[in-house]
């Protein structure tokens, strides 16, 4: 072959081949390509899970963020156990406790209370009960000496009767004795206006407390203001009212000298006529504004002996010497000098 025609035999091929090598290598740069496009697909992928990761890692942070809401209601939730431990807890606190301070509050409080309102009660109304009914009264503050025996039982019946009756009781006035603060309105006016009779100033004054405590007696007027028909005749110790009626009340002691001697039965036979006696004569001397329906006979008596000889002796009196006319027999006991002196 010409030489001529080998070079451009040998030009072609090396064309040829150039233009194969070239396609080839291009080949294997797409091919690398490729595969380097596949890395980055692979990268992309990578990429892509990574981005999903931060994405899950975002989801997750965003939740955790609202997880703090999120866990907080998953909290909740998982606090089911925590929550429902408060909740139980929260039960118990708010039930339990509450439900415990209740109790104990209630049972506390109303326990306390009931048995203290049931005391008070139970007191007030045995003290109430007990001065309405008159078996028995205690001396409140205000009042002086402690009262018990017969008490309240002087109401219309007997004041409008015309048959007699009898009352017994006592006054215990303690270590205190006597004190003007501690009487009535009425009994410090009997103090302060005075008597005719200064001796028996305070078993009048005794007489009266007796009266206006048991038997709701008020004080009308005292011994030297009563107003008679007849100025030099008998009169009675001072005018009370009772139930809205007027009442006279005529006072005397039971006591011997010495004051612990026998008192005997004619002792007390000799003071129930002499005063019933003039009951009578100051009933007809009262002037007509003045004029009680009934008088009462108050004996304060020493001692127990004292008061049987009364009764013993009042039973066997005239009818006619006692008619009309109620007998009350206190028994003073306790620092009772002031009154005998």
């Amino acid at each position: 072959m010409p030489a001529p025609a080998l070079a451009r035999l040998l030009a072609r091929s090396s064309s040829l081949l150039a233009l194969l090598l070239a396609c080839g290598g291009d080949g294997g740069t797409t091919t690398a390509e490729s595969a380097s496009t596949g890395d980055s697909s692979s990268t992309t992928t990578v990429d892509t899970t990574s981005t999903s990761s931060p994405t899950t890692s975002t989801a997750t942070a965003t939740s955790d963020e609202p997880t703090s809401t999120s866990t907080t209601t998953g909290e909740l939730t998982d606090t089911g156990v925590g929550p429902t431990t408060e909740t139980t807890t929260t039960g118990d606190l708010t039930t339990g406790d509450l439900s415990t301070t209740t109790t104990t509050t209630s049972s506390t409080s109303t326990g306390d209370d009931t048995t203290t309102t049931g005391d008070t009660t139970t007191g007030t109304s045995t003290t109430t009960g007990d001065t309405t009914s008159g078996d028995t009264t205690t001396g409140e503050p205000g009042e002086l000496g402690v009262l018990s025996g017969d008490c309240g039982l002087i109401d219309l019946m007997e004041l409008e009767s015309p048959e007699p009756f009898v009352f017994t009781g006592a006054i215990d006035f303690g270590v205190v004795g006597y004190d003007y603060d501690l009487l009535t309105a009425g009994g410090q006016q009997l103090h302060d206006e005075g008597n005719l009779n200064p001796g028996s100033l305070y078993s009048e004054i005794v007489a009266y407390e007796v009266l206006a405590r048991c038997e709701t007696a008020a004080l009308l007027k005292t011994e030297a203001t009563i107003v008679y028909t007849n100025p030099m005749g008998k009169k009675t110790d001072f005018l009370a009212e009772i139930d809205g009626l007027k009442i006279g009340v005529s006072v005397v002691r039971a006591v011997g000298f010495p004051k612990d001697a026998p008192w005997t039965v004619a002792q007390a036979d000799t003071i129930l006529k002499g005063k019933l006696g003039d009951i009578q004569l100051s009933s007809a001397n009262v002037a007509p504004e003045d004029a009680w329906v009934k008088q009462i006979l108050s004996v304060v008596a020493y001692g127990p002996m004292h008061k049987e000889s009364l009764l013993t002796a009042y039973a066997a009196l005239d009818p006619a010497v006692k008619a009309d006319t109620i007998l009350v027999i206190t028994v003073t006991d306790g620092d009772d000098a002031f009154i005998y002196n």
